[in-house]
């Protein structure tokens, strides 16, 4: 664990800001992170020298920190400090995972790789991902089971632009969730995602990765994931078995 000392932030003058201060702080600060300077893991600078720094009152600092909280950018812990937050089993779980038993047991999935391969954008995945049709990508398959049985088909599409280096060997052997990968080893944090459902039935591919019957009803999910600079970094479509399992997501409110 690293504890960043400095960051060059800059000084904010109320007049040019044009918009709540805060949110002025808050996106300097997320600059901060998306460029590396603050990387995934370290801790912030005290509150009072980053607000010192940027010419603010501490509670306009802690009210922009307040909201990268809240969006799982970073992470207070007790008596430490505020460090930026790493993607992991337990972040994926929570905040990107949502399919569980019926029941309601939730736990992590165990992931099987089906597919690798170096594609080109179609129409549909260029467009989620703001790209030009026909651009150099990653299309990757896997197969997520849940108390042993076969319930997500995932299909991923990356832009090899972002992912220079991304192998089929580097993907087996990430030590940690597809989101860490991303992190750690390419400085991409995926910040949050756009979801559609929509229930259909299983097409015959589907339907094999799944083990169920062709035509059976299924929930399908599509995901755009965005980094700190909600900018789109991976199209993904998932399948979801939903005979024992169903998609559940908390949904919260200001008060």
């Amino acid at each position: 664990m690293k504890v960043s000392t400095a960051i060059a932030l800059q000084r904010l003058q109320p007049e040019a800001v044009g918009m709540p201060m805060y949110r002025a702080v808050k996106r300097e600060l997320l600059r901060a992170i998306e460029s590396g300077a603050v990387a995934p893991g370290d801790a912030l600078p005290a509150e009072a020298m980053l607000a010192q720094q940027m010419g603010v009152s501490v509670g306009t600092l802690r009210r922009a920190v307040d909201d990268l909280v809240a969006e799982h950018i970073v992470v207070r812990r007790q008596g430490r400090g505020t460090f930026v937050a790493m993607h992991g089993s337990e972040r994926f779980l929570f905040q990107f995972f949502h399919v569980e038993r019926s029941d309601g047991l939730r736990q992590a999935p165990e992931v099987e790789l089906l597919s690798f391969e170096k594609s080109r954008l179609d129409d549909e995945a260029a467009t989620a991902l703001g790209r030009r049709l026909g651009e150099p990508c990653l299309q990757i398959e896997n197969r997520l089971r849940l108390q042993g049985r076969p319930v997500v088909h995932d299909r991923l599409w990356l832009p090899a632009l972002l992912f220079r280096g991304l192998t089929e060997k580097r993907f087996r052997e990430r030590p940690s969730t597809i989101y860490h990968l991303y992190q750690t080893e390419f400085g991409i944090t995926v910040a949050r995602a756009h979801e559609r459902l929509r229930a259909l039935s299983a097409d015959r591919h589907a339907a094999r990765v799944l083990g169920v019957a062709q035509g059976q009803a299924v929930l399908q999910v599509r995901r755009v994931a965005l980094d700190l600079g909600a900018q789109p970094v991976e199209w993904r479509i998932s399948t979801v078995a939903t005979a024992q399992h169903d998609y559940v997501n908390l949904l919260s409110r200001p008060v």
